[in-house]
């Protein structure tokens, strides 16, 4: 019987993710405008965030862009209490299921601020938006209770 000898490590491998034309232009209107932009059936009127190219329910093409509120409700929600180097923020906080006022479909972010036991499904939050965009999802930096 040979005897196999295994080296165990890791490669790092660097890409790029391109956004495309529907999610491009939502991340655009968050940094540069500070708005939540999301798209419309025009059969069924439903509104996703974030935007679809096709509808799920009528698998129509969506090309009517609306904007939505930056308040939500939460309608689920875990929290998170440890920390990685790749976590976003220091815990404890929590990603959430939002559907922003105007939404039909729910939206994963972050919600921070305040004690995360008082979280609760049904709750309003607000997106809080950086100062400094960076071009990518988190220049919405997180969703606070309200």
């Amino acid at each position: 019987m040979s005897e196999d000898k295994y080296f165990h490590g890791r490669i790092k491998v660097p890409y790029r993710h391109v956004a495309g034309a529907y999610a491009g232009r939502f991340i655009q209107e968050i940094g540069n405008n500070k708005r939540i932009m999301g798209v419309k059936c025009s059969k069924c009127g439903k509104v996703y965030v974030p935007p679809r190219m096709v509808c799920f329910e009528c698998f129509e093409k969506m090309e009517e862009w609306v904007e939505v509120g930056k308040q939500g409700t939460v309608k689920g929600f875990t929290v998170v209490n440890y920390s990685t180097p790749v976590m976003p923020l220091k815990p404890p906080y929590a990603y959430g299921i939002i559907e922003l006022d105007g939404s039909n479909t729910g939206f994963v972010h972050i919600i921070k601020e305040g004690d995360p036991k008082k979280l609760k499904v049904g709750m309003r939050v607000e997106a809080v938006f950086k100062s400094s965009p960076e071009g990518n999802i988190l220049d919405i930096e997180y969703f606070k209770p309200i």
